[in-house]
């Protein structure tokens, strides 16, 4: 003899209840995803538009740390690190664009270089 399973109601509304309450959690994580996109479009000038710059004196985002860029950001926002150009990009930036950017660069392919294999050996 088959026994069929039957779903109490007190269970089964607190599954469509856990449902609901993560929908806004996804549509948040796109909602990130799209600002970090159109908020990196204004750094595409000097940090290339796929996070690898152009030219040697703007480093390259994509790949970085998250935390890194996050702190970054925050201190070219606050003062603590000095640089003109910088302070006007990011002084409108909100404590969650700043996260939402830095996590969308880290996400990319990484691109990051160091000293290692360009120093000659005496």
């Amino acid at each position: 003899m088959t026994r069929i399973h039957t779903i109490k109601p007190l269970a089964l509304l607190a599954a469509i209840g856990a449902a609901m309450l993560a929908l806004p959690a996804w549509a948040a994580g796109n909602t990130k995803a799209e600002n970090a996109k159109e908020l990196a479009k204004q750094c595409q000038a000097c940090h290339g538009a796929d996070g690898i710059s152009t030219a040697s004196i703007y480093p390259h985002l994509a790949g970085q740390y998250a935390d890194y860029l996050a702190r970054a950001l925050h201190e070219y926002r606050n003062g603590e690190r000095k640089n003109p150009i910088m302070a006007v990009y990011v002084e409108k930036l909100s404590d969650q664009d700043i996260l939402d950017l830095a996590g969308y660069f880290s996400a990319m392919p990484r691109q990051l270089d160091d000293l290692h294999k360009h120093m000659k050996a005496e």
